[in-house]
């Protein structure tokens, strides 16, 4: 199992000052963080992409390859772009650049986002959703699959054997379909063959076992090698030194994260007791001391089948810059050795 990071790069309120962190810090901050998870021997960092303004992180492209530029190892991914409010060429050729730039350590995850501000910026319909992305992934893969592409489709103009450029170091340039709970979409990318990753950001991760039962029949069944249909996880975790500590510093910010959003969907402000929930361990959020996050993620792998890569979104709007990055540091090198050897990795 490969452990990793993902990041939304949102605003921070500093808890220390309960000032807000300036965007130029933050970006200098993501770029430490980062740069600390290739230290400690983390195995990904992903970044996300949003159009909101609590994040930064509308450009990752141009971010990860400032990531490229000082790291050496790890590998780096988007997590996820959507692809639904994006030209699969314009995709496929920035992430080409930045597997050249990073020397083949780049993995893009596609999927559509859970929010929806990039629809009318783009001037896309959100009635369009579904064909959306289904049109431009399988324009994006054809790409891939092919130097000089002919496609047409109902949403963008069709090609007729134009070339796509630059070629990836990666041949294939790997691409992940990142997924929620849908159960389509779940068939759709193991009748792909492409890599899932899940997110789960509440709720036990072993009622997901059926859908990833789902992904891994619809690959058997259209003739993909079961070791292509890999599963990975995005999941909210956070390392201290003790669960108490971990618990505490990481509430504040993600009960203020889903307060806002249940203010624009119309659900309730959370509790602490829903965030404790969580942390049972049957529940979805790695949070703790090293032990106890190596636990559960080992637990969670068991539950659904194998788990080949856990990202975990230790984005935080009220966590100090330092609390952070002793927590990537516990993560790389005490949860991380526990997972492998338990794995006999």
């Amino acid at each position: 199992m490969d452990i990793g990071i993902d990041s939304f790069v949102s605003i921070v309120t500093d808890p220390g000052t309960g000032r807000d962190v300036t965007p130029v810090e933050r970006v200098r901050h993501l770029l430490e963080e980062v740069e600390r998870a290739d230290q400690v021997g983390l195995d990904s960092y992903g970044i996300g992409e949003h159009h909101r303004p609590e994040y930064l992180d509308s450009a990752p492209a141009v971010l990860l390859a400032a990531a490229a530029a000082r790291t050496t190892r790890i590998r780096l991914s988007s997590a996820v772009a959507v692809l639904s409010a994006s030209d699969p060429v314009r995709v496929f050729q920035e992430f080409a650049t930045l597997d050249l730039v990073s020397a083949g350590r780049m993995d893009l995850v596609v999927g559509r986002g859970s929010f929806t501000e990039a629809f009318p910026l783009f001037g896309l319909a959100l009635e369009d959703y579904d064909s959306l992305f289904a049109e431009k992934l399988d324009l994006l893969l054809r790409i891939r699959e092919h130097e000089r592409v002919t496609w047409s489709g109902r949403h963008r103009p069709p090609l007729t054997g134009q070339g796509v450029y630059p070629r990836p170091l990666q041949d294939p340039l790997p691409i992940w379909v990142g997924v929620g709970g849908t159960p389509a979409s779940f068939v759709r990318a193991g009748a792909l063959g492409l890599p899932l990753m899940v997110a789960i950001i509440g709720g036990q991760p072993a009622r997901f076992r059926p859908l990833v039962d789902l992904y891994r029949e619809a690959g058997r069944r259209a003739g993909h090698d079961p070791a292509a249909l890999r599963v990975g996880l995005h999941c909210f975790g956070y390392v201290a030194d003790s669960d108490s500590r971990a618990a505490d510093e990481f509430y504040p910010g993600w009960a203020q994260m889903f307060t806002k959003i249940g203010q624009e969907r119309g659900f309730g402000p959370p509790v602490r007791a829903q965030y404790d929930a969580m942390l049972e361990p049957d529940g979805a959020f790695l949070i703790g001391d090293p032990d106890t996050v190596a636990a559960k993620a080992l637990r969670i792998s068991d539950d659904l089948g194998g788990v080949a890569r856990l990202s975990l979104q230790m984005t935080n709007v009220r966590l100090a810059h330092e609390d952070l990055l002793h927590g990537i540091e516990l993560l790389g090198t005490r949860v991380a050795p526990l997972v492998r050897g338990a794995l006999g990795r």
